[in-house]
């Protein structure tokens, strides 16, 4: 099937631009292109063989040797290879994830600096706890 580009920049930008299967970084310029690096396909979650549609929320961003590796298996089954449970984040839910992990962990910076330094420590475990938590990788949580 040809895609527009308009529906592979959706499909691309669904999982950063990442491999929903494995997890490795695409070039959204290689789309198709096997053998050059980052090379990727549009995957089909649930196979066209089992019933699987051209629907964009059946459509993911594969990289070519996890989308011939998967074949007929589910994506479930396929990331279980690779130690995966989910594909990684939009761009706008990995945004999200990141400032919600600064918020928290700056919270907790911020108490512990409290209780061990006064007012100062809380300022500098708040900003320390912040960065750290804004610096989790939130397809790894």
């Amino acid at each position: 099937m040809q895609y527009t580009d308009a529906q592979l920049n959706q499909i691309y930008d669904r999982t950063s631009g990442k491999c929903h299967i494995c997890g490795k970084k695409l070039s959204f310029s290689n789309y198709g292109l096997s053998g050059r690096k980052g090379a990727w396909h549009v995957e089909h979650s649930n196979p066209k063989a089992k019933g699987g549609t051209y629907h964009l929320n059946n459509l993911f961003a594969a990289c070519v040797s996890c989308n011939q590796e998967k074949g007929i298996y589910t994506s479930k089954t396929a990331r279980s290879w690779h130690n995966r449970k989910r594909a990684p984040l939009s761009r706008k839910k990995r945004k999200k994830a990141k400032t919600e992990n600064a918020i928290i962990a700056g919270g907790i910076g911020a108490i512990i600096g409290g209780v061990v330094a006064g007012p100062p420590g809380a300022i500098i475990g708040g900003g320390i706890g912040a960065k750290l938590g804004h610096n989790v990788d939130p397809d790894e949580k």
